[in-house]
């Protein structure tokens, strides 16, 4: 039986585009909010990603780092974020979900105990950004034996012989650093590089899906269409942070954004 992810890469390559990932935080601007900004999202969404807040975000800019503060300061724990998921995937256009954070807060929960719980409420797929390839290989193991993905990370400085073994253990797809910066940041190099160093990728191992990260907006998400998914990010927590601020309201605001994404993909 094939995963919810390769379903929905394969449903993207019959229509001829990439797979566009969002990625908003649990909990922003509250609970409540969040789950109807997810539910929002997903009718153009393929994949969502969601992130458990935590107060050290080392990878993560100023815009996801400012959505998981509003989330922390208004309360959100992982025992909630379960709950947005588990709510999230009984509504008619669920989409496969994908969480995104620290290993402390595993490690805290307990790595079995946490597992469990992703299968239970239908996590399909974890990033754990601080968990580098070796050390995830035990934690990877534990998650496929219960059909959920393990994303890996690829960046512009791993080299190919470490790209072959990282490709080789990943699951239904790997995740590429377009660039040596935080989420959020200006894109450093030119999407011509970033798609080159995405087909020397491709090249290991075509049948593994690979999605690129970093620095995606909806001013460079046309010029990257090749690669088989796309991760928008911190543009969408830029949004939740303007509608708060003018008052507006952020479901219609993201929904409005990601429904114009993805038509710069069609």
């Amino acid at each position: 039986m094939r995963s919810k992810i390769s379903l929905a890469f394969k449903k993207c390559r019959k229509e001829k585009r990439p797979a566009l990932i969002t990625y908003t935080v649990a909990g922003d601007n509250n609970k409540d909010r969040s789950f109807e900004i997810l539910k929002s999202i997903s009718k153009y969404a393929d994949i969502c990603e969601i992130g458990f807040a935590h107060n050290t975000p080392i990878a993560d800019g100023g815009q996801i780092q400012s959505s998981t503060y509003r989330a922390l300061k208004n309360g959100i724990k992982i025992k909630d974020v379960f709950q947005i998921v588990k709510k999230f995937k009984k509504t008619k256009n669920s989409k496969p979900v994908i969480l995104m954070g620290y290993y402390n807060i595993i490690y805290q929960y307990g790595e079995n105990n946490f597992i469990n719980i992703c299968k239970k409420t239908g996590v399909d797929g974890l990033i754990v950004v601080d968990l580098p390839y070796p050390e995830n290989k035990y934690f990877a193991k534990k998650c496929k034996k219960k059909n959920i993905a393990f994303i890996q990370l690829l960046a512009p400085t791993t080299s190919k012989n470490r790209m072959k073994k990282i490709i080789k253990d990943s699951h239904e797809m790997c995740y590429y650093i377009s660039m040596l910066s935080t989420t959020g940041g200006k894109l450093k190099v030119s999407p011509k590089k970033i798609l080159s160093n995405y087909e020397k990728i491709k090249k290991i191992n075509k049948s593994k899906n690979v999605v690129i990260g970093f620095g995606i907006t909806s001013k460079t998400i046309s010029s990257l269409k090749k690669a088989d998914g796309l991760v928008v990010g911190s543009a969408l927590c830029k949004g939740i942070s303007e509608s708060i601020k003018k008052r507006q309201n952020p479901v219609t605001n993201l929904s409005n954004m990601v429904k114009l994404l993805k038509a710069k993909l069609l």
